[in-house]
């Protein structure tokens, strides 16, 4: 069995979404003696996360509605490297995706490592696709699903499908095929993200 482990890493300084100071970590380290006690100043998109309905509708749901049976399970992911610019429904159509699939995007933005204005995203038509499929979650490699659509059309197909979204993902070094997955977010009240640790297992289906 082999373990991937597909999070990207917190620290100051990091890849945030459009380079936004804002959106930074601060870590405060208290010193008594010996004793060491940090702080984290943590916006709750930061890395890798599962948005929740309320990151984009009006009075949508939080993050603990979203339930663990659909973060933990098998997945598919789905090698488009070599699409440019968006994901379509003409480049999911050439998979075998099923219903309850959770589909992972490896893209070229795993092979980023700082923030790219132009970063490969899930287009309106593939989300309309993927929710009408009956998937139960969606994975991709970039820090958004979508790159600033007018209305963010993408978000909200999905979450009125009940779609899970995990965002941040790095998928570099995993090939496409089928693996284990675990998404253990943080368990927050009342938020519309979590940060998430993903773990792919290979030899476990």
């Amino acid at each position: 069995m082999k373990m991937y482990d597909v999070t990207g890493a917190i620290f100051e300084g990091m890849t945030v979404y459009k380079n936004k100071p804002e959106k930074q970590p601060k870590f405060i380290r208290v010193r008594n003696g010996y004793v060491t006690e940090s702080r984290i100043e943590l916006d709750v998109h930061t890395g890798t996360h599962i948005d929740a309905p309320l990151h984009m509708v009006t009075d949508g749901v939080t993050f603990e509605t979203i339930s663990l049976d659909n973060l933990v399970g098998t997945c598919k992911v789905l090698d488009l490297t070599g699409v440019e610019d968006r994901i379509t429904k003409a480049d999911l159509e050439r998979f075998e995706i099923e219903k309850r699939d959770f589909v992972l995007f490896k893209t070229k933005n795993s092979f980023e490592d700082t923030f790219t204005y132009d970063f490969i995203f899930l287009a309106q038509d593939g989300a309309e696709y993927l929710s009408q499929l009956g998937v139960r979650g969606i994975g991709i490699d970039a820090l958004g699903i979508e790159r600033s659509q007018t209305g963010h059309p993408t978000h909200k197909i999905l979450f009125e499908n009940e779609v899970v979204i995990i965002e941040g993902l790095r998928l570099k070094e995993v090939e496409q095929g089928e693996y284990f997955m675990v998404a253990a977010p943080l368990k927050l009240m009342g938020t519309d993200a979590s940060p998430t640790r993903v773990l792919l297992f290979e030899g476990l289906i």
